[in-house]
Formats: structure tokens, C-alpha cells, sequence
């Protein structure tokens, strides 16, 4: 390639010192915007005084930024609460992040096949900073449903996907993620010792599918397997969620093969393989 097309590539795309990260080469307001927002994200409605108190900002800083913000429709103020939340604009991106994903794009028609063939409802997940971000769902059409959301987050230690992964990561990340996390307690069933969390995750493994037996939601179960890469390592986990009272302990089998199924085709989708 030659000197003039070297150029080219570089000035459609990266400058040549984009490797560096210096001062010089981030700009601060655009920064700490990202901050703002990251934090609102985890929020479920926050006042500015609270924003700005939590990030140690001034409250002049945080409030021109969300001001600016909501001009694009990522954050909405609620006047009546007087609390800043995140905006439709924010979800429009992640949208279209979830377009360009092809484990996204693969699974859609699987998830639909899996919630036709159990009867419940269908998601799709992947770890994201010791969590569980789920990325798709298709609904099954019963009354009683579990909903989750994309964009959602979930402990991994009282969720199906979450099990069906740490399952298949290297032991040292787990317990990295245990530690950042914690076991939190949500039911009378939730998992909460590393040791019992362990031995599950092992029983996991052996059968190739992991049960969330009402650990984070009482009344609620769920059936997960874990989707792998071209490389054999687990990225994401599929699973159906419904009421016990469609999802009796007696009848796991059918439910756990199909889950499974569905995790093969995925896997093989994106062109990965079981370690």
C-alpha cells in the first residue's frame, strides 16, 4: 500500500497518534459528560443535587451537561419529581449498537423458535463489567410472563444466563466478579456462598444448562445454556423464564434440551464451537 493511500485510510478514519490517550487527545467536558450519563444509567431517577453530590461535581457543572444532554434525547427531566432519568435518545444508540451486533441479528430467529416451541418467554445475554446485560427478548403470549428488557442488568450469581456463563469462565474471574459484586440474598433460595455457587456452577457444566430455581425472583424459573465464540469461550447465554407453575421442577428435561438446542444453533451462527 502506498504512502498516498496510507493517507487516505488515516484521514477517513484514525489520525496517526490515535493510540495516544494523553490529556492533549480527550477532551474533558465531553468526558465527564460520559460520566454523568454512565451514572444516570444506573440510576432509576436521580435529582441534580444527588448527581452532582455522588460524582463530587459542582451542581452548575452536572446541570449544564445534563441541559445539554436532553437536547439531544438522551436524558428527560420529570419536572414533577424533579429528577433527571435517562432518555429515548440513549435507547435510539443502543439500538442501533444492537443492530450492528450479529450474535443479536443470529439469535432473533432462535429466540422466536424457542419461545413457540416452550410456550414462555425467550432471552438473550452476555456478561457486561460482572453482570448480566440482556440484549434481546421475544415474549411468550401468556398472561403471567418474566420480562426482562434489553438493556437490563442482572446479578450473575441468581440469574440462569448469569450461571450458564460464570459456569464456563476461568475460576480467578469469578471470583473477581464474587468479590466486586457480592452474593446478594433477593429470595429465600438465592445462592449466596461462593463454596454452594461453585458446586452449582460445576453441576452446570456437567449437564450443559444451569436453573435459576427462584433465586431471584420468587414464583419465577428459568432454563439457560451458554452460547460459545469461534475460540470455545463463552460470550452470551439463552434461556426461557416463566412462572413455576408452567416450569415445574418435574418437567426441566424438555425445557433444558430445547434451551440447549437453541444454544447450539446460536453458536454455530456465529461461527463458534463448544469448548
Amino acid at each position: 500500500m502506498s504512502d498516498k493511500d496510507n493517507a487516505e485510510r488515516r484521514a477517513r478514519g484514525r489520525p496517526r497518534a490515535w493510540h495516544d490517550k494523553t490529556e492533549q487527545n480527550t477532551i474533558k467536558s465531553l468526558d465527564r459528560a460520559m460520566e454523568v450519563l454512565e451514572h444516570l444509567s444506573e440510576q432509576s431517577g436521580a435529582t441534580l443535587s444527588e448527581l452532582a453530590g455522588d460524582l463530587d461535581q459542582s451542581t452548575a457543572t452536572v446541570y449544564r451537561v445534563l441541559v445539554t444532554l436532553e437536547s439531544r434525547g438522551i436524558v428527560e427531566f420529570d419536572p414533577e419529581a424533579q429528577t433527571w432519568h435517562v432518555g429515548s435518545g440513549a435507547f435510539v444508540i443502543g439500538a442501533r449498537f444492537l443492530r450492528r451486533t450479529s450474535l443479536v441479528d443470529r439469535a432473533r430467529p432462535v429466540l422466536r423458535h424457542l419461545m413457540e416451541q416452550t410456550g414462555e418467554t425467550a432471552n438473550l445475554g452476555i456478561e457486561r463489567d460482572g453482570q448480566v446485560l440482556f440484549m434481546s427478548q421475544v415474549e411468550t403470549h401468556e398472561n403471567i410472563r418474566a420480562f426482562f428488557p434489553p438493556g437490563a442488568l442482572s446479578p450473575m450469581h441468581s440469574s440462569g444466563i448469569g450461571k450458564a456463563i460464570l459456569a464456563f469462565l476461568p475460576e480467578s474471574r469469578v471470583e473477581r466478579i464474587i468479590d466486586r459484586h457480592g452474593l446478594q440474598r433477593f429470595t429465600a433460595s438465592t445462592i449466596t456462598t461462593s463454596a454452594a455457587l461453585m458446586a452449582e456452577l460445576s453441576v452446570t457444566r456437567g449437564r450443559g444448562y444451569s436453573i435459576d430455581a427462584e433465586e431471584k425472583n420468587a414464583g419465577m424459573r428459568c432454563i439457560a445454556a451458554p452460547i460459545f465464540d469461534m475460540h470455545g469461550e463463552v460470550v452470551a447465554g439463552i434461556s426461557i423464564s416463566g412462572p413455576v407453575s408452567r416450569m415445574a421442577e418435574a418437567d426441566t428435561q424438555p425445557g433444558a434440551e430445547a434451551v440447549m438446542a437453541a444454544a447450539r444453533l446460536v453458536t454455530d451462527g456465529i461461527g463458534g464451537s463448544a469448548p
